[in-house]
């Protein structure tokens, strides 16, 4: 087989831009894109406490945005999610999920979706439903409002509830990411799962990941999944099940509340094999692996002409710098983030 290049990337009916494919022969059809590195909350494993955001000036356009992400759906991307920071801070957001429903009415984009911290959900679930939005997911720790604001730093547990609720009752579908933390909500974790079940909720598991300096100690907040998986299989039937929602997370149902469990492992178990995602920030930067530094620079390009083609080229050459894998790991000697760069930066 001949080895890939941007030129064999290129379509050469010259039409319609080339599929994404790596050089690990991975289809990239998944895209999410950090839309602000800002953030109503400062959990303590996403954000130090007093962090330095971006100018303004630095942040793309929301037209911009909508330019890049349609770029990325002409080459094959069929998933789309918008992430933070918290999106739904974005001034004006509200119009780029407006002017990206038009790829789901073509067809070219099978889900356009966003991970928030609900704060400001119960003010956007309708319009979020009326622009085809089908699902969301909801960053939700812990169920005690005390617990709550400690691990938020300035958040407001009534304000999340309301969110969900105004989600469900738009006809929005709700998925609960909880991060387990250890010392903190890793007791709560059962009884999470049967709130979240009970209100027709899938529920996934996180593990801490070592990105950014938080004003936290990342030992004290490892909490290895498959332990407290072993320890939810001492009380709970667990099933394992061929479940797919096109993200990293592996699925069981909970035979006790029939529904759906998913852990996501980044440091426990490496699930690189089948990673069909890259990542871009607000300011215009793909990073081709969340567990990774090397990034490509697509404002440049985008801002250079307004042909697509230039923008094109360089995503092309960016996907074929896409790694095999990621190098999560928790420095145990130096207990350094295995990043500099925060969450917030790339988006969860």
């Amino acid at each position: 087989m001949a080895p890939i290049t941007p030129t064999t990337l290129l379509d050469r009916a010259g039409s319609h831009p080339a599929p994404l494919i790596d050089p690990f022969a991975r289809a990239i059809t998944y895209l999410r894109v950090s839309v602000t590195d800002r953030c109503d909350f400062r959990c303590v494993y996403c954000m130090s406490e007093h962090m330095s955001f971006l100018p303004k000036a630095d942040l793309l356009s929301l037209e911009e945005l909508d330019r890049l992400c349609s770029a990325f759906v002409a080459k094959g991307v069929t998933k789309l999610r918008l992430t933070g920071g918290e999106p739904l801070v974005r001034r004006g957001i509200m119009t780029l999920f407006a002017s990206l429903s038009r790829h789901l009415d073509s067809g070219a984009l099978k889900e356009l979706t966003l991970t928030t911290n609900a704060s400001q959900l119960e003010k956007y679930a309708a319009q979020l439903k009326g622009y085809g939005v089908e699902r969301i997911n909801v960053s939700l720790d812990t169920l005690d409002p005390d617990k709550f604001r400690a691990i938020t730093r300035w958040g407001d547990l009534d304000k999340v509830i309301a969110g969900i609720d105004a989600a469900q009752a738009a006809g929005l579908k709700v998925k609960i990411n909880a991060v387990a933390l250890k010392g903190v909500n890793e007791e709560e974790i059962q009884d999470m799962i049967a709130w979240a079940h009970g209100r027709g909720m899938d529920m996934t598991l996180i593990e801490v990941m070592p990105l950014g300096e938080v004003g936290e100690n990342r030992l004290d907040q490892y909490l290895p999944l498959s332990m407290l998986r072993a320890r939810l299989a001492e009380r709970l039937t667990l099933e394992d099940i061929a479940y797919q929602t096109g993200g990293p997370a592996r699925y069981v149902r909970v035979k006790e509340t029939d529904g759906r469990l998913g852990f996501i492992t980044p440091l426990t178990h490496n699930f690189c094999e089948s990673c069909n995602r890259v990542r871009i920030t607000c300011t215009g930067t793909l990073f081709m692996c969340l567990g990774q530094e090397d990034a490509a620079d697509l404002r440049a390009p985008l801002r250079a002409s307004e042909s697509d083609e230039p923008l094109h080229r360089a995503i092309d050459a960016a996907i074929l710098r896409k790694p095999k894998g990621h190098d999560f790991v928790i420095d145990r000697r130096q207990q350094r983030p295995a990043l500099a760069r925060h969450m917030s930066v790339t988006g969860g």
